[in-house]
């Protein structure tokens, strides 16, 4: 007769609950990785690359725009000065934000570009050598 095992609180496990652990394999950890695939070396395009950026960037420059006029026309005679006195301020600060975010994430992705293409340099030379 199998005695369970006790866990540290002092209840059993059941053999059930052992075979339910995870395993630490090359293909569960490939799996559960959130990053980009090392496995595949399939040329991107230019837009696939920087299209979170731009997008970002465009998004703050038009909010920062909007801000810009909002901003303006508090200057002018207008009934509801107040309100734009409060909201032209909150949309440039925001959309200079998004502006500067998109603009520092280009050389950021340009870094990681270099990497990946010195790291596939390496795992190819290290194939060469020790796959003879």
């Amino acid at each position: 007769m199998e005695v369970p095992a006790k866990s540290p609180d002092g209840s059993e496990k059941s053999p059930q609950s052992k075979e339910l652990l995870p395993s630490n394999t090359a293909s569960t950890l490939c799996i559960s990785s959130r990053s980009e695939s090392v496995w595949t070396s399939e040329s991107r395009s230019k837009w696939n690359i920087y299209h979170k950026p731009i997008i970002v960037m465009s998004v703050g420059a038009a909010v920062f725009l909007f801000g810009v006029v909002i901003t303006s026309l508090s200057c002018i005679e207008i009934s509801n000065k107040d309100v734009y006195k409060m909201c032209g301020p909150a949309l440039l600060s925001m959309g200079l934000m998004l502006l500067v975010c998109g603009l520092v994430w280009i050389p950021i992705i340009r870094k990681k570009q270099k990497q990946r293409q010195k790291s596939q340099f390496l795992q190819r030379l290290k194939s060469f050598f020790f796959n003879r």
